[in-house]
């Protein structure tokens, strides 16, 4: 493989993320994350998809929708590693109404090549700041 479509492949690993949360896809994780994936956020650490999964459903309210942007994505390649940084601006809302949450965040990945293509093996995902509309 060449180094233009590895970070091709992993680049896309972070829009896959984005568009299984977003389109509360959770069992999609899957062919995001390795197997034995480690994850830190605020949900707290996880280890391994299924947790990863389950604990995603069970902390994403069905009346909250998000929406992701990926934006600064960068991927460092190291052969079959790589360390992959980008920043999301994260909008939560209710189906139909404007968002009553935003979020930036700082996202940090380390993928692994698996014999089924580029995935997650690790993230670490930051919250920078949070902004709740005031009512009027």
């Amino acid at each position: 493989m060449s180094h233009v479509t590895d970070r091709a492949e992993i680049a896309e690993l972070v829009a896959r993320l984005a568009r299984a949360l977003d389109e509360r896809r959770f069992e999609d994780l899957r062919v995001v994350y390795a197997p034995d994936a480690e994850t830190s956020s605020p949900r707290g650490a996880l280890r391994g998809i299924d947790e990863i999964v389950d604990v995603v459903r069970r902390t994403s309210p069905e009346e909250e929708l998000t929406q992701h942007f990926n934006t600064d994505v960068v991927v460092d390649l190291d052969g079959d590693h790589a360390e992959v940084g980008t920043h999301q601006l994260v909008y939560f809302f209710h189906r139909g109404e404007a968002p009553h949450r935003t979020a930036g965040v700082r996202a940090r990945y380390t993928a692994a090549r698996t014999p089924v293509g580029w995935r997650f093996a690790q993230a670490r995902i930051s919250p920078l700041w949070q902004q709740v509309p005031t009512s009027s």
